[in-house]
């Protein structure tokens, strides 16, 4: 059964939405004399199928169930006068605000289309600026100095276990519990200080205590390898997204420096 969802935000963009293509059409059902369009189905069904389940006669039966049911709840929501308690009418107006949002983003996407030279070109940008090594690297975090040169002199006694000594010294929560280690990643996904000291050592070396603005880190490199950029196709829908999160930025940017805002 598909889940409940927020009623304020389904019922205002079923609303908005009800006036397209499907509107003319016979209604889903008619709940005391409230019809439930179209429109409003096909909506439900095609969020459903981008999350993966299939459009079939068993998910549409679902949804009109669901959206009767979210029909009733509404019209007795109102009938208790719900609908005027300040909360209520503060969602609403919200929820009116993010499908107006969701839409000028749309139309500004459509009038402002990333072309194919565009992302042709970010992707070389991003290869260019991407190492064409990977590190698979650990560390140890400490808050002082002292204690990082205190670690890294333990680390040159025979028998020293640079894991062990993570397990019990780091405060990095994402490695400590795994001997400091790091996995595969490339310099640029750390901060200068750690990157430059990484790529400088051998497989198989520690570092001396490096000061990054997260603390103090002694740094042992298990491994490199080659790093071979994907394909542009491989990578384009992506491409696609961050550039249009980019213009997106923009078109707020803009429209905040025409605003009066106090």
């Amino acid at each position: 059964m598909l889940k409940l969802f927020n009623l304020a935000a389904f019922a205002l963009f079923s609303a908005l939405a009800a006036s397209q293509v499907y509107a003319a059409e016979k209604p889903v059902a008619v709940v005391n004399g409230v019809s439930i369009p179209q429109a409003r189905l096909e909506m439900r069904v095609q969020s459903a199928s981008e999350q993966g389940q299939p459009d079939s006669p068993e998910l549409r039966n679902s949804v009109r169930e669901e959206l009767i049911n979210i029909e009733l709840i509404s019209q007795e929501a109102v009938k208790k006068g719900l609908d005027k308690q300040a909360e209520i009418t503060s969602q609403l107006e919200l929820a009116r605000q993010s499908v107006l949002a969701g839409a000028f983003m749309q139309d500004y996407f459509k009038n402002h289309p990333v072309s194919e030279d565009a992302l042709k070109q970010e992707y070389e940008t991003l290869k260019l600026a991407t190492s064409s090594k990977e590190y698979k690297a650990r560390h140890i975090l400490v808050k002082e100095e002292a204690e990082a040169k205190s670690i890294a002199a333990q680390l040159k006694k025979k028998g020293a276990k640079f894991d062990k000594l993570a397990d019990k010294h780091s405060l990095d929560p994402g490695s400590k519990g795994k001997g400091g280690e790091l996995g595969w990643s490339m310099p640029n996904n750390y901060v200068p200080p750690f990157a430059d000291a990484m790529v400088s050592l051998k497989k198989g070396e520690v570092s001396a205590p490096v000061q990054s603005n997260f603390g103090w880190h002694i740094i042992k490199l298990d491994d490199v390898r080659d790093f071979n950029f994907p394909a542009f196709q491989e990578v384009k829908s992506n491409l696609m997204q961050r550039m249009q999160q980019q213009t997106a930025m923009k078109a707020v940017e803009d429209l905040r420096k025409s605003a009066k805002i106090e």
